[in-house]
């Protein structure tokens, strides 16, 4: 396997460039404008106890809120209300999830294990890949797709976890320790990687379809060159995009990937897309709204409150961010206005907001989980 020096070991200096701590100097009356702003009205809430859960993502999916956190605690919450179906107390480490699909719960460890449940919190097996899983493992179709920190994909079948097919993705000499998962759509798996590369494989035995770059690497130092795509694609039936760290944002044609249009972005957060736009968080606390067939910018809202936001979430006809002061900001889709806010426990809302019925749900640092409804 090729070395890698990743984001924990660089130190300071990499962390003074990519996650910025500070708070965006607003006036006075900006600030009270966002303090006066219309609640998002909040549905319910809960708590995941002491643990803290960094990384980890929300999972929807028939009716039910799965949550994990670092302690191997795997809780099922009923999405109306809020109560707790069941909590299972697991003896292992996560460090990615929580993945859905094919009727299965799954989770990923420090060590690179896969342990996939069924909806009522039973154990149904576990399968061992290389190295960490940062992100939720994805199941579609028969096949549980994994992503592992030393750029490897695997697909394993749905009823043992047993592996069907490998793809090593290229790993530069200096890659930024992220969370990016896949996108599974259209019979293919899709991925961004570091080095600016995304690639298109099938989920069924890992071909792939093609290869292009999102993104080249500028400057000299190996810092000025770090153009890592850190998110997820994005996808409808025609096109997928990506965007990466120091690089661009793009779009391509699903089937070939031919390339639509480029526009210079940065983002270590994600994008999102609907009918029109393809949204992004940008560096600085920046959202941006690029026209999904010219990219053409149609949009900037950078007076939020903070330098580091979630990946957005598109919800109805809003765009839902969090930030790294635990606020969630409800956008208007067609021009940026922020039109409500809410606040959380006051810890990171690192990972993007999940939909709902009727709405959204967010999970902070410190495991908070709230769900909240669309209030207009």
């Amino acid at each position: 396997m090729p070395s890698m020096k990743t984001f924990d070991n660089l130190g300071q200096q990499i962390g003074e460039l990519f996650v910025k701590e500070e708070k965006v100097e607003i006036d006075e009356a900006e600030l009270e404008a966002l303090e006066a702003l219309d609640p998002i009205p909040l549905k319910w809430r809960s708590s995941l106890g002491d643990s803290e859960i960094a990384v980890f993502s929300l999972a929807f999916y028939n009716d039910a809120l799965y949550a994990a956190d670092e302690d191997g605690e795997l809780t099922r919450f009923d999405s109306a209300n809020g109560e707790q179906e069941w909590r299972n107390k697991t003896k292992q480490q996560f460090s990615g999830g929580v993945g859905v699909g094919d009727g299965m719960v799954l989770v990923g460890t420090f060590k690179g294990e896969v342990f996939a449940y069924n909806e009522s919190g039973h154990a149904l097996w576990k399968a061992q890949v290389t190295s960490e899983i940062l992100s939720p493992p994805q199941a579609d179709s028969g096949i549980v797709v994994v992503r592992t920190v030393d750029g490897r994909i695997f697909g394993l079948d749905t009823v043992d976890g047993s592996r069907k097919w490998i793809y090593q993705g290229a790993t530069p000499s200096l890659t930024v320790r992220s969370a990016a998962g896949v996108t599974i759509s259209h019979g293919g798996v899709f991925a961004g990687f570091a080095g600016g590369k995304m690639a298109a494989m099938s989920l069924f035995n890992g071909n792939i379809g093609w290869e292009v770059a999102v993104s080249q690497p500028r400057g000299v130092t190996e810092l000025e060159r770090m153009t890592d795509i850190t998110s997820s694609p994005v996808i409808d039936e025609r096109i997928v995009c990506a965007v990466a760290y120091q690089g661009r944002v793009a779009c391509f044609d699903i089937n070939d990937g031919v390339q639509l249009w480029a526009r210079d972005s940065s983002s270590n957060a994600g994008l999102a897309m609907d009918n029109d736009y393809i949204y992004v968080s940008e560096e600085d606390g920046v959202v941006a709204a690029y026209d999904k067939i010219s990219g053409a910018g149609m949009w900037k809202q950078s007076r939020l409150g903070s330098k580091n936001l979630s990946a957005p979430l598109v919800s109805g006809h809003y765009v839902v961010v969090g930030d790294d002061q635990g606020f969630v900001s409800l956008l208007r889709n067609y021009d940026g206005v922020v039109l409500a806010r809410a606040a959380t426990d006051g810890s990171p809302i690192l990972t993007a907001p999940k939909s709902m019925p009727d709405g959204f749900a967010v999970q902070t640092f410190d495991g908070g989980v709230y769900v909240f409804n669309n209030p207009f």
